[in-house]
């Protein structure tokens, strides 16, 4: 006979066993989003007004690279996060994983996009 306690049956027992985990995640990418996307929009005020020659020069700096990546990368994740919850919630069966297969591959897809031209551009 096993022994355990109310905490440790219940424990992993929510509707998608990580709701959690979901949780602390998107409240941790958004934290992060809070502070990178102002930082990233007077970065990218800086790139207004300059010919293609400006723009690329100014987006080949190493910091404003990193920034641009980092924005990106954290971005597209608490989409695919997000995206992933909402349709957990709202769809059922065979659509919801289409759904989820979709909204994931979406934020690869733009993720993938978004860094190889910013590594066209920084190198």
């Amino acid at each position: 006979m096993r022994y355990l306690t109310d905490r440790k049956r219940a424990e992993g027992k929510g509707a998608s066993h990580t709701g959690t985990e979901h949780h602390w995640y998107m409240q941790a990418s958004g934290a992060a989003l809070a502070f990178l996307v102002p930082v990233f929009v007077i970065a990218l005020g800086r790139a207004f007004g300059r010919d293609h020659a400006g723009v690329l020069e100014f987006f080949a700096r190493p910091h404003v690279a990193i920034l641009t990546g980092l924005v990106l990368f954290v971005a597209m994740r608490h989409f695919a996060k997000g995206a992933t919850m909402m349709i957990e919630d709202y769809a059922r069966g065979s659509t919801r994983k289409a759904l989820i297969i979709a909204a994931i591959s979406l934020s690869y897809l733009i993720t993938a996009t978004g860094l190889f031209a910013l590594a066209r551009i920084a190198l």
